[in-house]
């Protein structure tokens, strides 16, 4: 991959150059510089916008031992490099003041290499590994989300906005206006939507941006983010992309459409000689993507409230298998073929960090390619209403059903924590079996309504 940083002799690549001239012609007086924990918690440290130059030349210091599983207290000093391809003007200007911009970040030590603990890099190394082997990646993105009322005291409840369903128009969607200011908002920061629409649930909404390569689409994830959850405070609401918020109802998920184009331009996944126009090269990434399942998972479906998601009935895909025409299966083919040959991996959810979740969906396909791994035949019925001796029969086994059974499946494989390394392999563990263990111990209001006066 290109490095668009700052030139060996301390000068500015010409697009570092552009965005200080832009910065100074769009009278921008902050800059945001941004980066993303293990957690995917997105974090920012703001500066004048005259610390821009420095910003690409040297880089901006923060104390790493204080972002979730970055370093010790020892080796606390790190820099942020700002990725000049990521500049973006924040929409949210006052009458009369300067503006605010966004770049996102890479993170180096001390010593001036890439920090092997930031989720970009991680990604980024994976990345390095596909066009080793003669390839790109395109990555789109489906992220849902809520929006619920606030309370009396602006606190968020679990009251949906309204009581619309699958693609209802208004009065029944009541979010239309608000998923339009999203949509104008995201395109002034450069994104290209090309849908939107009111999902299944109450107060539940999807919006689609473009296909990208793989890199971008994990910044434009998280960008994503902070922009639903800005508009829809401007309105008083809430936006959430907790995967589960309200039982008894569909959950939240991100599914994640995959191809691979080769060096020159082709994409490798398309052969449309076969009966669902894919390639041996996609058939192989498939399998690497179904042998990989439960590893990822702990990556892809991060939270304990995940599981509650990832349950059958809900439209959530619980069994690793593929098809083209329904959505039981983990993978779902659509009907496409040529540029757009692809298939949909449907188990992720919006809570991932966006990064270490494309680098190890991207590490499992790799790694299939490598082995040459079989996803076997589709399963065109539904799943769902198989008993367990007919998924046998199948050969169709289960993702983890909770968030200790995936960090088992996680630390048990070699492929995926090489990808992720052991730095963020371990802290990634370290933390969510903490939160596991937190979870099991804690009592929830269901367990007192149910045992407190029964027992």
């Amino acid at each position: 991959m290109t490095d668009d940083h700052a030139t060996p002799d301390g000068g500015l690549t010409a697009k570092e150059q552009a965005v200080l001239d832009t910065i100074e012609e769009e009278d921008i007086d902050f800059l945001r510089l941004q980066f993303t924990d293990i957690l995917g918690v997105v974090k920012n440290v703001s500066v004048p916008a005259h610390q821009a130059e420095k910003a690409f030349t040297e880089g901006i210091y923060f104390d790493g031992s204080s972002i979730e599983g970055f370093v010790r207290i020892q080796e606390s000093d790190m820099r942020l490099i700002p990725d000049p391809d990521t500049f973006a003007i924040l929409p949210w200007r006052s009458e009369g003041e300067g503006g605010t911009a966004r770049l996102i970040c890479d993170i180096v030590d001390t010593d001036g290499e890439p920090f092997v603990g930031g989720p970009r890099q991680v990604l980024k190394s994976v990345l390095d590994r596909a066009d080793e082997m003669g390839y790109s990646v395109s990555i789109g993105p489906e992220p849902e989300f809520f929006l619920f009322e606030k309370d009396e005291n602006g606190d968020a409840t679990t009251i949906p906005h309204d009581n619309g369903g699958y693609f209802d128009l208004a009065p029944k969607d009541l979010a239309s206006d608000v998923r339009k200011e999203i949509i104008f908002t995201l395109e002034d920061m450069g994104f290209e939507i090309e849908a939107s629409h009111h999902e299944v649930a109450e107060g539940q909404h999807e919006i689609n941006f473009k296909y990208a390569d793989a890199l971008e689409t994990a910044d434009n994830i998280a960008t994503f983010r902070a922009v639903v959850r800005a508009v829809a405070e401007q309105h008083d609401l809430h936006a959430t992309f907790m995967p589960k918020p309200i039982g008894e109802i569909n959950g939240s998920g991100m599914h994640t459409h995959i191809s691979l184009f080769d060096e020159d331009g082709n994409n490798a996944f398309a052969n449309e000689d076969d009966e669902f126009n894919l390639s041996e090269t996609a058939y192989e990434f498939m399998g690497g993507i179904l042998d990989h399942a439960p590893a990822f998972t702990a990556v892809t479906n991060p939270t304990v409230n995940s599981y509650k998601r990832l349950v059958p009935g809900y439209e959530a895909p619980v069994y690793i298998a593929w098809s083209d025409v329904n959505r039981s299966a983990l993978i779902r083919v659509p009907d496409a073929a040529g540029v757009s040959a692809r298939f949909e991996v449907r188990s992720p959810d919006p809570s991932s960090n966006p990064y270490l979740a494309l680098a190890a969906l991207i590490a499992s396909g790799l790694d299939g390619m490598e082995t040459g791994a079989d996803p076997g035949d589709p399963v065109r019925e539904d799943i769902y209403e198989f008993d367990e001796e007919k998924r046998a029969e199948y050969g169709i086994t289960t993702l983890p059903s909770n968030l200790g059974e995936a960090v088992d499946a996680l630390e048990a494989d070699d492929a995926v924590t090489e990808a992720l390394g052991p730095h963020v392999s371990e802290k990634f563990a370290e933390a969510k079996n903490q939160e596991f263990a937190e979870y099991l111990t804690s009592v929830s209001t269901w367990e007192e309504e149910r045992y407190l006066e029964k027992f």
